[in-house]
């Protein structure tokens, strides 16, 4: 996988390199785990002491870390050219490109950076706008508190012959609302702009457990399915701040529990060693469900991919998300990923090669599966769940199989034409 020429990025593969949990890296910096994890995401900036501490505990310089060393512009040449599916013969040339032309280098993985960072501004800011409860309250706020002022200042101007009294009580309206359309101005700033560290604390429970999840990096080792067990482990976890939260987190501990117990690591590791990742085989050779081969691979520490679980309404109860195939934070999916193909056809295990598209392209492996959970119901409708493990691919395998079906996160962010699957115009469209 290509590395990302940012900072958090840099920490994250440092971290793990050192065999360094992120709670137990937050914990020596003083900071929340939950914090640290925006931070590796690169959804917060980071500077000055906190990131002269992260270095000393890393046991790194902090020009390792940091933007602009000759390290980090070779990794963003490297990441570009992978987005535009180059192959390995151009990315070898990358560091004679830098060195002989560093002018243009710079500026390349400039432009490279901005153009990303831009897309997850626009991912982000999509999601929010279309489908966050929190916007239209803070929005409700701000246009209110602008119409009261208004009504207020059109009567001052409108009847000269109001009484100083009078005009003195408007006045001290005026100066109420002023004060309050500022603050709830600041408010909704913060709320769109997730780098100013003003935006709005309130997580969903969904997104409590992911930080959870992420500040352990996914990994429970010594986990077993004893209540007393996860109790301890969900009373030490900040991230966890509702019961509902914690409810959730429990029935998640419990199946990484239950999969660790019906596949062991050193089992799965000859597995993939004989199999490689693909989940089909090592569940016929290890004699587990496709699903729980796919949850299991999900979580290996050396490798980088992805899992989603969706019920059977379409909605995600569980994402880790892999770079290069993006989940939406809020809101529906693009209808075409597999997952959903495996809804239709539960017991059938799905291997379809996707191209995703958006910041870049990345090509991903994805193999879907539904089951049916719950007792059967004469009459009943079952209930399924869908699994689907998303295994980044390189770009020169390519040509050693058909050509991938192209996707996107959602509809409004999608850059594919004529889709059969378009709900609704995508705001990347020509004209934007």
């Amino acid at each position: 996988m290509a590395r990302e020429a940012l900072a958090g990025t840099r920490i994250r593969e440092r971290r793990i390199m050192t065999g360094l949990k992120q709670a137990d890296l937050a914990r020596n910096l003083g900071i929340s785990a939950s914090y640290l994890n925006l931070i590796e995401h690169n959804r917060r900036r980071i500077g000055g002491k906190l990131l002269l501490d992260i270095a000393s505990a890393l046991s790194v310089d902090p020009s390792v870390l940091t933007e602009g060393a000759e390290a980090a512009l070779i990794a963003t040449l490297r990441e570009a050219a992978a987005s535009q599916n180059m192959g390995t013969s151009e990315a070898e040339r990358v560091d004679e490109f830098a060195g002989r032309f560093p002018g243009w280098a710079e500026a390349l993985a400039a432009a490279h950076r901005r153009i990303g960072t831009l897309e997850r501004t626009v991912e982000t800011l999509s999601d929010r706008l279309a489908y966050d409860p929190n916007l239209a309250a803070s929005v409700h706020e701000v246009l209110s508190t602008a119409a009261s002022i208004r009504a207020t200042a059109s009567i001052l101007a409108e009847d000269p012959d109001l009484s100083l009294e009078w005009r003195g009580r408007f006045h001290a309206n005026l100066d109420t609302d002023s004060q309050r359309l500022a603050d709830s101005s600041k408010a909704l700033v913060g709320f769109l702009d997730a780098e100013t560290g003003e935006a709005a604390s309130g997580l969903s429970i969904q997104e409590e457990v992911e930080a959870f999840l992420g500040a352990n990096d996914y990994r429970f080792d010594g986990l077993d399915a004893q209540a007393s067990t996860a109790s301890d482990v969900l009373a030490a976890a900040p991230e966890l701040t509702t019961d509902a939260a914690r409810r959730v987190a429990r029935t998640v501990l419990r199946r990484i529990a239950g999969d660790q117990a019906a596949l062991s690591d050193a089992v799965l590791g000859d597995a993939v060693a004989q199999h490689g990742l693909d989940p089909i085989r090592i569940a016929n050779a290890c004699g587990v469900p496709v699903a729980q081969a796919m949850r299991r691979l999900a979580l290996l520490q050396d490798q980088s991919l992805g899992l989603i679980v969706a019920d059977r309404s379409g909605s995600l109860i569980f994402r880790k998300a892999v770079s290069g195939f993006a989940i939406p934070r809020h809101g529906a999916t693009c209808p075409l990923w597999p997952v959903f193909e495996a809804q239709a056809r539960p017991g059938v295990a799905i291997c379809t090669r996707v191209e995703m598209l958006g910041r870049g392209t990345a090509l991903f492996d994805c193999y879907a599966i539904a089951d049916v959970v719950g007792p059967a119901t004469a009459n009943v409708a079952p209930l399924t769940e869908a699994t689907m493990l998303m295994v980044p691919v390189s770009a020169d395998d390519r040509t050693t199989a058909p050509d991938p079906l192209p996707l996107g996160p959602s509809c409004r962010i999608c850059p594919r034409r004529d889709c059969p699957g378009r709900r609704e115009p995508s705001i990347l469209s020509e004209g934007f």
